[in-house]
């Protein structure tokens, strides 16, 4: 990968920028003394599906930002949106029985490509506060529909539903609970449907079946009258691209139903195009009560979340509810929403979702697919423009590295420095470019991964 002259912004260099950097600036999920030592990378620029770094490096942006950039850098119609609605309202609220046309329209056509069920929906600035608010939903309905011991929500572990209080209580993490401390209670949380790290000699239709029913148990240990509602995400994201068997999901919308509990599709990786259909509940078959999103429907271009909420709950907190003493300061960003209803148009337009569906997905499934036979690599699955790689210490055994070792580490070390971004989750390396990824993009992403498991292989002494 060619080098160029180190940016350069006033008198700013790579260096300085990093120095700066450490002294001022907290970043999330980080350990600060170490990126102190190393020097945080400095990224200036973005096109396509490329970002640049301060030294000049064109590095092919596999994880599209942070799961977001589904139409990818510099698109002129997002900047001219956002441009157009500044000039004309760059912020008003929604208190106050106030509302302004772009949310409006925004509220619209989310109701046009949603799921029948959904004609409303509740704006955030985030999936973190998407997730707030669900909790907030959940437990008003159950209030205002007289049953109002059905408190408890149960998740799933190893889930992320974002990093406030009340999100990562719902998530499964437990690094973020040991060090977050005091969790919201009246959550509770059953195994995650990991075939490849849980399945053991079961098939995938039995595994399926198996953690599915871990959420009858649960109800029936906790008493169907005191659970309000199962959330997951259709395809667990930042767990590791955790795509569940399809026995999964239609036990769990049976199990749901038969209990009577609210059903949470945590949309917020899921959506907007990113497994080929505008919700992953879609292609998973399932018809959740809520769905939180964000990311996608800007393309990561401004911040933007919000809940859609079906007839059956919303007809209960609008009729019987009186005030819904909840929202942001941002609910319905006018800027944010004039983004997203650009991007939205974009997707339809250029049938970028049914281009998903159709070829790029299929095509990577493909590729991707192949990465399998290597030496490092237990297993290598993918749905839509999603992908994750399993890194083993054995392949047949699927025994993995001592924790010290720190393989996943050294493999996105490697994929960075050789100009790909793939992210480490443990040993599980994962991948969600942008949505307008092309046949040679694909291409390019899964040769520089195959390079950088050789890499690793090679500094662990590993033959190849």
């Amino acid at each position: 990968m060619g080098v160029a002259e180190p940016h350069k912004t006033g008198n700013e260099t790579t260096r300085g920028w990093q120095d700066r950097d450490h002294r001022h600036y907290l970043h999330p999920f980080t350990d600060h003394r170490g990126l102190g030592r190393k020097g945080a990378r400095v990224i200036t620029a973005a096109e396509g599906v490329y970002i640049q770094d301060s030294e000049g490096n064109r590095i092919l942006d596999g994880m599209a930002g942070l799961w977001c950039v589904n139409l990818g850098y510099g698109r002129r119609e997002l900047i001219d949106a956002a441009t157009r609605q500044m000039q004309e309202l760059p912020y008003y609220n929604s208190f106050f029985q106030t509302t302004h046309p772009p949310a409006i329209e925004l509220a619209a056509v989310l109701d046009e490509i949603s799921p029948a069920q959904f004609r409303h929906t509740f704006f955030t600035g985030s999936g973190s506060e998407a997730n707030d608010t669900v909790i907030k939903l959940v437990r008003r309905y159950w209030d205002l529909s007289g049953k109002t011991d059905k408190q408890v929500i149960i998740a799933r572990n190893n889930a992320y539903h974002g990093s406030t209080i009340a999100a990562s209580s719902l998530g499964g993490m437990d690094e973020m609970h040991k060090q977050t401390g005091i969790l919201l209670p009246g959550i509770e949380h059953i195994e995650q449907p990991y075939y490849f790290g849980l399945g053991g000699d079961l098939t995938e239709d039995e595994f399926g079946l198996q953690q599915a029913c871990l959420l009858e148990e649960k109800i029936l240990q906790l008493g169907a009258e005191n659970v309000a509602a199962f959330i997951g995400e259709p395809v667990q994201g930042a767990g590791g691209v955790i795509i569940p068997p399809a026995t999964y999901w239609p036990e769990i919308q049976r199990i749901c139903r038969q209990y009577n509990i609210l059903l949470i599709a945590d949309e917020v990786i899921t959506g907007f195009g990113r497994l080929g259909e505008w919700f992953g509940s879609t292609l998973m078959g399932i018809e959740p009560d809520l769905m939180p999103f964000a990311k996608g429907v800007t393309s990561g271009y401004l911040p933007l979340g919000g809940v859609l909420v079906a007839e059956r709950i919303a007809e209960v907190v609008i009729a019987r509810g009186g005030e819904f003493a909840h929202g942001y300061t941002y609910s319905g960003h006018p800027v944010a929403c004039a983004v997203a209803l650009a991007n939205i148009r974009i997707l339809r337009d250029e049938a970028i979702i049914e281009r998903v569906r159709d070829d790029s997905g299929p095509y990577f499934k493909q590729r991707w697919a192949g990465l399998a036979d290597h030496p490092l690599v237990g297993e290598a699955r993918s749905i839509g423009l999603v992908g994750a790689i399993e890194l083993v210490a054995a392949k047949t055994s699927r025994e993995r590295f001592a924790k010290d070792v720190g393989v996943g580490s050294l493999c996105r070390d490697f994929c960075f420095a050789n100009g790909l971004v793939m992210r480490a989750v443990g040993d599980t390396m994962i991948v969600s470019p942008p949505l307008v990824m092309a046949h040679a993009h694909i291409d390019e992403l899964v040769d520089k991964a195959w390079l950088c498991l050789d890499l690793t292989a090679e500094h662990l002494g590993i033959s190849k």
